[in-house]
């Protein structure tokens, strides 16, 4: 076996089709029955749908039920404004699509199957793996049938932000801290609500509220820790603040009845300062964990599988020896738009989300609303937005 990965969410789904495309045999395990968990990430930016459009998977993509995000809204107490827009945008793409990540990891997987060097195993965990002559040769994994061990020139983590082949490798994580957990929930929509997906923030609180055409998917922000001394105060301790804020929900936030009907994300922003030991590989979010702000953590782990493939698909193809200075190069290109977004999601959590929810005892910030009125600021926003740093663009071929 040419490459092994372990974990089959955006990062590991895109390298095995892109290196799958190039002519290499390799194994995609996928440690559930199937893909179908609510509340994962599922913006895609025009980054990622670039890269879909240079695998040929666009046209595929957009037959998915979606809805095209052009703009965010901010609502407060004094009102609504824009906060940014993506129109103008210099791509085809000048919109987030909002497609559930199950139905894009699918199509990703579907597609790779189309190539005789892919295999996929459902309902397989890795858990450790396998060491000879000071390099990793592959990895052993379980599934229903039992214990078993693939051997590969390459070994990928691609498992999450609590990587157990990182673990397993000895790799250390640098925590740069977050100060904030979410939950998240679904309330249904009425006709008459607004159109717009929308951020809502007063003194205490922040809401982010996501147009999902049937239902609104929201995002309640908390302090840190905060989940237990919010339960001890009861349910309407969660929905009394959010009936206050957001009126036009009216009784449908009844239907929230106790705490099991939300779905909290443990916040977490860090990165391995080393992703890579001979043999292996982290991408995604086993390499580097992203805050929910910004909601760019699929995008990130797309462009580490490009860049990924783009630098490694010729040797796996050829089996070539992979030196593990071509691994840090790999690192040394997608470290820096890693710790560059991170640090702006930092920016936006210690500054923006730290002191509306009244950790700091201080009152809660003015936020920018007049960006879109300053073009090279309102540009630059978009960009970072749509694209982030450092965008990756295919350059594997299939073998001719």
């Amino acid at each position: 076996m040419s490459c092994v990965i372990a974990g089959g969410g955006p990062a590991g789904a895109m390298l095995a089709l892109l290196l799958a495309r190039s002519g290499v045999k390799v194994t995609l395990l996928e440690k559930h029955a199937d893909f179908l968990r609510d509340f994962r990430g599922d913006t895609i930016h025009p980054s990622t749908m670039e890269v879909l459009d240079e695998v040929g998977l666009i046209d595929d993509f957009l037959d998915l039920p979606h809805r095209k995000t052009r703009r965010l809204i901010l609502m407060t107490d004094a009102g609504m404004s824009e906060l940014t827009r993506l129109s103008g945008l210099r791509s085809r793409y000048d919109y987030i699509a909002m497609v559930p990540q199950w139905d894009f990891l699918d199509l990703i997987t579907g597609a790779a199957r189309r190539y005789p060097g892919f295999e996929m195993i459902m309902n397989a965990e890795a858990h450790d793996l396998v060491r000879e002559d000071g390099a990793v040769r592959g990895l052993r994994y379980r599934d229903p049938s039992g214990e078993h061990e693939i051997r590969a020139a390459l070994t990928v983590a691609a498992d999450g932000r609590n990587s157990t082949l990182r673990e397993a490798a000895g790799l250390p994580v640098k925590n740069l801290g977050a100060p904030i957990d979410v939950l998240w929930f679904r309330l249904p929509r009425a006709a008459t609500d607004t159109e717009e997906t929308f951020l809502r923030v007063a003194a205490g609180y922040f809401v982010v509220a996501i147009n999902r055409e049937t239902y609104w998917q929201m995002a309640y922000v908390i302090p840190k820790g905060g989940l237990a001394g919010l339960r001890a105060r009861g349910i309407d301790a969660f929905r009394e603040p959010l009936r206050r804020l957001l009126p036009f929900l009216g009784d449908r936030l009844a239907g929230i009845e106790g705490y099991d009907q939300l779905s909290m994300l443990t916040v977490k922003v860090d990165h391995l300062e080393r992703w890579h030991l001979p043999g292996f590989l982290c991408i995604g979010d086993a390499a580097h964990a992203m805050s929910p702000v910004f909601g760019v953590g699929i995008n990130l782990a797309v462009q580490d599988a490009v860049a990924t493939a783009n630098l490694l698909a010729g040797s796996l193809r050829s089996g070539a020896p992979i030196p593990e200075s071509t691994l840090h190069l790999l690192q040394k290109r997608r470290m820096f738009p890693t710790k560059v977004t991170q640090a702006a999601q930092r920016f936006v959590q210690e500054r923006l989300l730290r002191p509306t929810l009244g950790l700091d005892g201080g009152k809660p910030p003015r936020v920018p609303t007049g960006i879109t009125r300053i073009p090279i600021l309102s540009g630059a926003l978009r960009r970072f937005v749509g694209y982030g740093i450092r965008p990756e663009h295919v350059t594997t071929r299939a073998p001719s």
